[in-house]
């Protein structure tokens, strides 16, 4: 199913800090009549999605689940990254990435991939850990629940795009 965003949304996701764009959210949130349930789930959701994606967006390393390469960080690519499983997928290839001081798991070339640097992964390892994501293994599955719950947050942020 293809999305459509308003032309304002990928200059935010392409351009914007993670609080501007997580304030654009919350903001178009407060005007809809979406539950309070959601309310509290979409701000810090998209927080820790973002404090890492930022972070590879300004160092021009961003990349798709499968590991490709990815030009600009659009509302897609956020979409594809808030995943549960990929997300987690994103997080320990972080960690492994900041173990090795270079980007693992891409096929982006050995040149960029050196020039990787180190991205504070506290945010996000918090929001995981919150959800019952072992951050120790990457084996270990977390409950399906955890799973249909962010699939929801997911569609509430894509109708409010």
């Amino acid at each position: 199913m293809e999305i459509f965003m308003k032309p304002e949304t990928y200059t935010l996701f392409e351009n914007a800090d993670k609080e501007t764009i997580v304030e654009t959210i919350a903001k178009e949130l407060k005007t809809r009549n979406e539950s309070p349930f959601w309310t509290d789930k979409v701000a810090p959701f998209t927080s820790a999605i973002l404090s890492v994606l930022i972070p590879l967006r300004e160092q021009g390393l961003l990349f798709t689940p499968e590991g490709k390469k990815a030009e600009k960080l659009t509302p897609e690519l956020f979409f594809e990254w808030s995943d549960f499983l990929s997300l987690k997928t994103l997080a320990f290839t972080l960690a492994h990435s900041n173990e090795a001081g270079k980007l693992l798991r891409t096929s982006l070339d050995d040149e960029a991939c050196e020039k990787y640097e180190p991205i504070d992964l506290k945010e996000l390892g918090e929001y995981l850990s919150r959800y019952t994501v072992n951050l120790e293994r990457e084996d270990l599955d977390f409950p399906i629940a955890n799973y249909n719950l962010h699939q929801g947050v997911s569609n509430v942020i894509k109708s409010l795009l």
